[in-house]
């Protein structure tokens, strides 16, 4: 027999602003906690020293987590000149130390080349596997961690501030896997400088914006006052660039039993228009409610998620 999971089941996101000093896990557990939640998890992890969008899945929602995972994502942060560290943010122990003070107008130019798919090394401290290990896990203890060059994709990176020599301000637009911290250590070596991110804060990812955040502590005090449900995203909210289309009663009834549901020519064809390269991924829905997430083959729907929403 299956065991009852704990909890109420809550389906939706919330668009956490996560606060200094708080971890991913710590603020993901703070929400299930406040929600009641049986079942959370969050798509992009945040460093403790970062603050701002950290997207929250609860129940359902889960199903959806890699596609905000492949979002694009905004930053704005700061960077210190004058010192590298083992982890290039403040946290980290002084590895070198530097004179060189870069100019608004060098730091632009030196940017301007990063922009567009470059190869990225990841920081040593970062959630990247190695033997099934997270580098940060075997950096921490002292075990020399060698990570491979990867592609990225920058879409945009441009100064917005120097509030004086030691520091510089940057937005950054980028997709899936990028390192801001490994962008500042790369941007540095490109100035023969020494540096370090100071200040970090996450935008945006996908459609979770600030416009749609709710700080920490206001979502338990609406929990706590029972509003918290105010705060919750629907499931859908990750799929905004998924190609949707409506069901009748009886197709949507086929798709949760697991069967698929063939397609008028029409409505193939306009699908297959407005898919993605490469992805073959629907968003069905009857009633305003989502149904599933199905693969569009031959003319047909084939379900692959199936949500369990009322």
């Amino acid at each position: 027999m299956a065991r009852r999971r704990k909890g109420d089941a809550v389906s939706g996101w919330i668009c956490l602003d996560k606060p200094l000093d708080v971890t991913s896990t710590q603020a993901v557990g703070r929400v299930r906690r406040a929600l009641n939640a049986q079942k959370a998890g969050h798509a992009g992890t945040l460093d403790p020293l970062a603050t701002g969008i950290l997207p929250i899945a609860l129940g359902e929602a889960t199903k959806t987590v890699p596609f905000l995972m492949d979002a694009e994502k905004s930053y704005r942060f700061t960077l210190a000149w004058g010192r590298s560290t083992a982890s290039f943010d403040r946290e980290g122990a002084v590895t070198a130390a530097s004179d060189v003070r870069p100019t608004r107008a060098q730091t632009e130019a030196a940017l301007a080349g990063f922009v567009g798919e470059i190869l990225q090394v990841p920081p040593a401290f970062s959630a990247v596997k190695v033997n099934g290990e997270r580098a940060y896990d075997l950096a921490r203890e002292g075990i020399e961690v060698v990570l491979e060059a990867r592609p990225v994709l920058i879409h945009a990176a441009r100064v917005v501030g120097q509030p004086d020599a030691d520091h510089v301000e940057i937005e950054l637009r980028c997709g899936k896997g990028a390192y801001v911290r490994a962008l500042v250590r790369d941007l540095a070596d490109a100035l023969g400088a020494c540096a370090h991110v100071s200040a970090l804060r996450r935008t945006a990812v996908g459609a979770m914006t600030e416009a749609r955040a709710t700080g920490l502590e206001e979502i338990e005090k609406l929990c706590h006052r029972g509003d918290g449900l105010e705060v919750l995203l629907p499931v859908e909210t990750a799929l905004d660039d998924i190609p949707a289309l409506a069901l009748t009663q009886e197709e949507a009834f086929r798709v949760t039993q697991g069967r698929s549901v063939v397609l008028l020519p029409r409505q193939a064809e306009a699908l297959a228009a407005s898919l993605k390269a490469g992805s073959r991924t629907v968003a069905v829905f009857e009633a305003e409610r989502i149904v599933a997430l199905c693969e569009m083959r031959a003319g047909r729907l084939n379900p692959v998620r199936v949500f369990q929403t009322s």
